[in-house]
């Protein structure tokens, strides 16, 4: 039981939270295939972005204007080198290998993937050169908070609906506001900092499900099973003796 137990604890996608998150992932996508189909090759902003933010010029002013910027700088390679740094210390000193390697793999795949999306869509903001969509500082931003919510649900014990809610919530909260600092700055549109959540979402959830895959996979490689059967056969063998040995008397 406290092997069950301790594995259970240690996946980074937790049960209970497989199938609502599923299902928020595969959303996410189809979100993100739209989008991509609808600004494929486009050069400005859609309806709804031109009437989020008028123009692709920054929006925002000084005190605003720093906070954007401090928001922006996170998605940074330096800022971002931190937060992963952090987080991986945060990982080995729980002694959660596990989650390491997942909150690893999550970030990697979530910026290949968005660097792709970049190159196949080939939406771009102030000119030719600056591909956005998706936008990678609100995806990497919200990949954090997702691995950190998952590890914390799981951690607790989080049953489906608080784990749902706990999970989706980091996850908005990380990424509007990251979304909110591209826009304002006039790095990204909006949809672009939408795609950037949704491509998140559903690389992380992917990600986190393979993780565990492969990692239960290998525990029961070793074959739990033929290192239990000598013990039993043994008990058998002692129970046969002590019958033959009760009917002898």
């Amino acid at each position: 039981m406290s092997g069950r137990g301790g594995g259970t604890r240690e996946r980074v996608l937790p049960p209970a939270l497989r199938v609502p998150l599923g299902v928020a992932a595969g959303l996410a996508g189809l979100v993100v295939l739209a989008l991509g189909l609808r600004y494929a090759g486009d050069g400005g902003p859609g309806r709804v972005d031109g009437w989020l933010v008028p123009s692709t010029a920054d929006s925002v002013r000084p005190p605003w204007r720093y906070a954007a910027l401090a928001v922006d700088f996170l998605g940074e390679p330096g800022g971002a080198a931190v937060l992963m740094v952090t987080a991986l210390a945060g990982c080995l000193l729980l002694r959660r290998p596990r989650a390491a390697v997942f909150l690893l793999a999550a970030t990697g795949l979530t910026v290949a993937t968005t660097t792709l999306l970049k190159h196949l869509v080939g939406r771009t903001i102030h000119g030719a050169g600056n591909l956005s969509f998706p936008s990678g500082h609100t995806a990497f931003a919200t990949t954090l908070a997702l691995v950190a919510a998952l590890l914390v649900a799981g951690r607790r014990g989080l049953r489906r609906t608080a784990g749902t809610l706990l999970v989706l919530g980091a996850a908005l909260v990380a990424g509007a506001v990251m979304g909110w600092a591209e826009v304002a700055l006039g790095a990204h549109y909006a949809s672009d900092a939408l795609g950037g959540w949704c491509t998140a979402l559903a690389v992380v959830h992917a990600t986190a499900w393979l993780i565990d895959r492969a990692a239960e996979r290998g525990a029961a490689r070793p074959g739990t099973g033929s290192a239990t059967r000598p013990e039993s056969g043994t008990a058998a063998r002692g129970v046969a003796g002590r019958s033959r040995h009760g009917r002898g008397v």
